[in-house]
């Protein structure tokens, strides 16, 4: 029966092995172009291999991966939605001109030698109002993209700095779905979770901040002439004013008021478009034109449209004004869709399969002592990020995989749903065919691997809860100590 375990675990590998290389050799040829693609196919490909060896070797039925790739596709019907609005918020919250307005006061207002501290700062702030990373991405983390661009930062580091608070923010507020659903999985009290949360949580954040305010301090500050030119074109092009403004502060409180992410986007759409025929019928003006040739009302009409549609560029005379500006809408999104529709397929058909279960099987000899039980849940956490290509199916699978394990050791129930957080739900942005990966790649426009480097905070997290269990701070076993 042993023999027989070891080889259904060593198959079960395969499908992992298979993946990564072809993923490799994907990246290798076509870069951050292969979202248009190649990293679907992988994926696909990689279910199949997987399919193939559980239905020869385990004998799975066929309508067991059949049922777990439909309910996992369902799965994500929602979060689909909610991209394909976020597309159509990046595009009508720039041709409304509240991006553009957000990108002419921040140049002015934020120090450069102060703006990776400070934009890491805001979108922590923001996200734990708001309980979502990828709306704080969406929309105050592309406008303070434009920012640090005009400031001189690579798009590397502005999205690492965006990326960190974002996900630090989702991580602490009561409103974020991960971190219910890490509370509750595990039936810990949502807010003793979150408070329990703090003592990896706070060393991690602070050390990110440190990291990006030393970053900053060496930063010698864009160019003032550049800085200068880029508000100029931004205010000859948009009619800026800080009553745009009034666009997102409405966004705000109806996510304060818990409305439903898809209701407060759909509403943010909707207004942004009433206020760029307000405040910009120049710009609908001169995006309809590119599709029709039209009386007046036509061309407004399918100026806005193309504006929460399509993936939409606004001539500014400058280049770089122009990348600032450019908009995906949610056309933009079809490749993230494509890829996370694979990625449920994958993760379905290794969850079908039993392989999950197999590979998990792997970290029970670390499991002895504190360390190596919080280790293992943290890497496997961190791993099945990339296996199954999506955290809230990593946060559900290492919760069940080490939930009795816990139990059996006589540790908290809390040391478990903090080990989940700090891995599942932050490392997920860090594999670019995962769905948060490609999906914050997509909005920010900066492939994973850029932004990978200065995601501190997400590579910093998972250390930390290791080095706490290490050390035993505020761990408490009921039967025994187990220390190292």
């Amino acid at each position: 029966m042993k023999d027989k375990n070891t080889i259904r675990t060593a198959i079960s590998v395969v499908p992992i092995a298979v993946l990564v290389a072809v993923l490799a050799v994907n990246i290798s040829i076509f870069g951050s172009d292969s979202i248009l693609g190649a990293s679907q196919v992988a994926l696909l490909f990689a279910a199949g291999v997987c399919i193939a060896l559980s239905m020869w070797v385990f004998r799975t039925p066929w309508k067991s991966f059949e049922n777990a790739i439909k309910e996992n596709v369902s799965d994500v019907t929602t979060a689909i939605l909610i991209l394909f609005l976020i597309g159509a918020i990046s595009g009508t919250w720039t041709a409304s001109g509240v991006i553009p307005t957000f990108i002419y006061y921040g140049v002015k207002l934020i120090s450069p030698r102060f703006f990776l501290l400070t934009a890491c700062l805001i979108c922590s702030l923001i996200s734990i109002m708001i309980g979502s990373s990828w709306t704080t991405i969406a929309t105050i983390g592309v406008a303070l993209l434009g920012i640090g661009r005009a400031e001189g930062f690579s798009d590397g580091m502005i999205a690492g700095a965006i990326i960190s608070g974002a996900y630090f923010g989702d991580k602490m507020s009561p409103l974020s779905d991960t971190t219910v659903m890490a509370s509750s999985l595990n039936g810990v009290p949502l807010f003793d979770h979150i408070k329990y949360m703090l003592v990896t949580t706070v060393p991690s954040i602070t050390i990110t901040l440190i990291l990006f305010g030393i970053i900053g301090l060496s930063h010698g500050g864009g160019d003032a002439s550049q800085i200068a030119t880029y508000t100029d074109v931004l205010g000859g092009k948009f009619n800026i004013s800080p009553w745009l403004l009034i666009v997102p502060v409405v966004t705000g409180v109806m996510i304060a008021k818990k409305m439903p992410a898809l209701t407060v986007l759909a509403i943010s759409s909707v207004l942004a478009s009433a206020t760029a025929l307000i405040a910009q019928p120049h710009i609908i003006s001169e995006i309809g034109r590119t599709v029709v040739d039209a009386p007046t009302w036509k061309v407004l009409f399918g100026g806005t449209m193309r504006s929460i549609y399509d993936s939409v560029s606004i001539e500014t005379g400058n280049v770089d004004v122009d990348n600032l500006v450019a908009s995906r809408g949610m056309l933009g999104m079809l490749n993230t869709v494509y890829l996370i529709i694979c990625a449920m397929c994958f993760g379905g058909a290794m969850k079908a399969s039993g392989m999950i279960r197999h590979l998990a099987s792997l970290m029970i000899p670390l499991t002895r002592r504190r360390t190596g039980l919080v280790a293992s849940t943290v890497f496997t956490g961190t791993a099945l990020n990339g296996i199954v290509s999506d955290q809230y199916l990593a946060i559900i699978l290492t919760s069940n995989l080490f939930k009795d394990l816990y139990e059996k050791e006589g540790y908290e129930n809390r040391l478990l749903s903090r080990a989940v957080e700090d891995s599942a739900s932050i490392t997920s942005p860090l594999y670019p065919w995962s769905s948060c990966g490609m999906t914050q790649a997509t909005i920010l426009s900066v492939p994973t691997l850029t932004y990978l480097p200065f995601c501190f905070f997400n590579i910093i997290s998972p250390m930390m809860s290791i080095f706490i269990a290490s050390i035993g701070y505020r761990i408490v076993s009921p039967k025994k100590d187990k220390t190292d």
